[in-house]
């Protein structure tokens, strides 16, 4: 038995947790393989061979340090005063070294920073990327990079700041939605300009060494960005030639796009390099954890991961949901799905590689729709979702996977479990080590009376949250402007006075629950501190993670998503606002005066000792 030499060699996976059996059911001669991928060869006394991929993996992933809070946020919507027009991983830095100084935060989850499809527009969900083995350099934040200072063509550069300043003035005082594509676009045209200053030996030598580490992956995904500019961003519309990352012809066209296919290696690497200063950030402010990412579901059809790894995608099919009580028509997420045979067959190859790269810089992982993992429902193209299936993966091969690759890294890991859950699935994530996914709205006494759940009767392996980015704000819940903003852009299936009757009756059993609990003194009416009593009610809770919605602190009413819509609701473009809807930079939200109130809430609270002459023998 040796460690794999490579991901190519079709073979059987075994996978394997430590401690394994029990040691009676081991033979005398059995010696546990350590931690890892191994390649297993066989030979019998009659000369038969076989080889199998043995994934050996500790029995769980590591677990937070004691309990903890912190925020979630969606990155593009923190613009601080010196955004480029979106949040970017500066703002994220900042925000993680202030919440861990200034509020005992323990960590930081954002959305997917996964690298997007470009277009005209770009579609703004970061949950249908190009790739999720490489961040989008849309988020690197410009004057952080060292050779900026060096460029040589100041009134470039300061024309590009000026605009970028527009950009931030337009959508922070004018009422102007994020421009994702304008912001690239300044970017592009800066980061163009920053390439041409020569690295220091030591940059060189750290790059050399990113691009050596990152091997093939990179080298595809650079090509595929550098051909996109070339002949657009779908791939099955270039040159037949081009369609295959293996041909003759794709081979000359690395060669005559060298210098574009470098630029986008520099640009994933000074991206890394920022996402790594994040999380440095956190650490160095004290979280327990620090960034929390999350990995999406799946990628776009047309991407850089569709191209390169053709072989592992299965064309002609969408991951999607089956049809349930809130959607009668089921969903069709336009994602293609991985095909589990050739997971299988190459010892699960790409998801190792894609599970290495997004912990390499995280304290933690998010996993979107963790339920992927056992089973996904497979829409045929063309097909309603009504007319999908589900298609069931090696659910013990992948949670082996994970489990290894977390081990490593040494980070936790949260899997996204709601709605339609299989039976066993929880309990198999909750085996080896993975936090569930608890929103205080959905937690209720389901095999009983139907009421509230006690905060004692939750489960203690999750991420207990008030909301979600597919979520109304608590806000909004509280009020119930979030079945008025439905109301509005037609989405409601009864009338407005059911369904505001309806929610008015939910969140009333909340609020009576929070009243007896003694988690509400200053009474009824006072939404900040009903709020504020939703998050002690989540500290009451025996959750390892408590995390905040960050626009929660400056009380948002409105949802960054607003699923069953496209172009009647701005999803994924929206700046945190306040409670009046003016949208508030990160300098604004950290001096807030509602934030530090709900905050005190989850502070840690120190021990009292009385006077050296008070205290008792």
């Amino acid at each position: 038995m040796r460690p794999a030499p490579g991901d190519s060699a079709p073979a059987p996976v075994r996978p394997v947790r430590s401690p394994g059996p029990e040691p009676d059911a081991l033979p005398a001669w059995w010696i546990p393989p350590p931690p890892g991928v191994h390649r297993i060869h066989v030979r019998t006394p009659d000369h038969r061979r076989a080889t199998a991929v043995l994934v050996a993996a500790p029995a769980r992933v590591p677990q937070p340090p004691g309990r903890t809070h912190g925020f979630l946020v969606q990155l593009y919507s923190l613009l601080s005063a010196r955004s480029w027009g979106m949040g970017d991983l500066g703002d994220l830095a900042d925000l993680a070294a202030w919440a861990g100084r200034s509020t005992g935060s323990g960590f930081v989850q954002v959305n997917p920073l996964h690298a997007a499809v470009p277009g005209k527009p770009t579609d703004p969900s970061p949950y249908r990327p190009s790739s999720r083995r490489f961040p989008d350099p849309v988020h690197l934040h410009i004057e952080s990079i060292p050779e900026y200072g060096h460029v040589r063509d100041r009134a470039t550069l300061d024309d590009l700041r000026q605009d970028a300043a527009a950009l931030g003035e337009a959508v922070l005082n004018k009422g102007a939605l994020i421009d994702r594509d304008a912001v690239w676009e300044l970017k592009r045209q800066a980061l163009e300009l920053v390439v041409q200053v020569p690295l220091t030996p030591g940059r060189r030598a750290a790059y050399c060494d990113f691009l050596a580490q990152q091997g093939q992956a990179l080298e595809d995904h650079a090509l595929w960005c550098a051909l996109a500019e070339v002949h657009g961003p779908d791939w099955h519309a270039w040159p037949e030639v081009l369609r295959d990352p293996r041909s003759p012809g794709t081979a000359r066209a690395r060669s005559e796009l060298l210098d574009r296919v470098d630029f986008h290696c520099r640009l994933a690497w000074l991206t890394a390099g920022q996402l790594a200063d994040a999380q440095r950030a956190a650490e160095d402010a004290g979280m327990g954890v620090g960034i929390v990412h999350d990995l999406a579901v799946g990628v776009h059809p047309a991407g850089a991961d569709t191209w390169s790894q053709q072989d592992a995608f299965a064309h002609g099919m969408s991951v999607g949901a089956p049809p349930d009580a809130f959607n009668a028509r089921g969903q069709d997420w336009g994602l293609p799905p991985w095909r589990p045979d050739t997971l299988a067959a190459t010892g699960y190859a790409a998801y190792r590689g894609l599970l290495r790269g997004l912990l390499a810089h995280a304290g933690a992982l998010r996993i979107d729709h963790v339920m992927g993992l056992f089973r996904l429902w497979w829409v045929p193209e063309g097909r309603p979702p009504t007319d999908g299936t589900y298609v069931a993966y090696d659910a013990e091969a992948m949670l082996a996977v994970l489990v290894l690759e977390a081990h490593r890294a040494g980070t936790a890991v949260v899997g996204e479990d709601l709605g339609t859950v299989e039976p066993g699935v929880r309990e198999a994530l909750a085996r080896r080590g993975v936090l569930g996914t608890s929103v205080l709205w959905f937690e209720r006494d389901w095999d009983g009376d139907g009421r509230p759940l006690a905060p004692e009767k939750w489960r203690q392996d999750c991420l207990a949250t008030a909301t979600t980015h597919d979520l109304p704000s608590t806000a909004a819940r509280l009020t119930g402007d979030h079945v008025t903003l439905r109301h509005r852009l037609g989405l409601l299936t009864r009338s407005l006075e059911e369904e505001l009757t309806a929610d008015l009756t939910d969140t009333a059993e909340w609020l009576a629950l929070l009243a007896r609990l003694r988690m509400l003194p200053e009474g009824d009416g006072d939404e900040e501190a009903a709020v504020r009593a939703v998050h002690r009610f989540l500290l009451r809770t025996p959750a390892r993670m408590t995390g905040v919605w960050l626009p929660d602190t400056v009380g948002d009413r409105r949802p960054q998503n607003l699923p069953g819509t496209w172009d009647q609701y701005p999803n994924w473009r929206l700046p945190i606002a306040d409670a009046e809807g003016r949208p508030v930079t990160l300098e604004e939200i950290t001096a807030s005066p509602r934030l530090h109130a709900l905050m005190e809430v989850l502070r840690p609270r120190k021990p009292h000792t009385a006077p050296p002459g008070e205290r008792r023998p």
